[in-house]
């Protein structure tokens, strides 16, 4: 058994911006030499989350419009203490996750055919954000 730790840095725009990390997850695990086992992913941050879906447009919509819906930004206990107006963003991000884990065969993720890896910056402001990649296989 092997683990190896590597990572995704990513420049976001903020605002719920989805970015597809599908083809970055792959290439950390293709370099990493271990044919079979798992690799979890997990944002530095608390603004942020991982998870997997269906990457379209009309999805990504839809995600946005969600998080519109259950958690509008603005007014929340965090914005009074902090001043920095992304309670929202902090609650988005626990909500969904800042992890996941997923497993791989032939070096390859196990992924359903329409299942892609998907990072989410809920903050209220541009970001340069760093995924840790550990790849833990034989």
């Amino acid at each position: 058994m092997s683990v190896q730790t590597k990572y995704i840095h990513l420049k976001t725009t903020g605002d719920a911006d989805v970015i597809d990390i599908t083809l970055k997850v792959q290439e950390a695990l293709g370099g990493s030499g271990l044919d079979n086992g798992i690799v979890t992913l997990s944002v530095v941050g608390s603004t942020a989350a991982l998870t997997t879906c269906e990457f379209e447009p009309g999805l990504v919509a839809d995600l946005k419009e969600i998080f519109n819906k259950l958690i509008p930004a603005g007014h929340h206990h965090h914005d009074a203490g902090c001043q920095d107006g992304n309670g929202h963003a902090h609650l988005r991000s626990s909500l969904v996750g800042p992890s996941l884990t997923l497993p791989f065969h032939d070096r390859a993720l196990i992924l359903g055919t329409w299942q892609q890896v998907i990072f989410i910056d809920f903050d209220n402001r541009p970001r340069e954000r760093k995924i840790v990649v550990q790849i833990l296989g034989e």
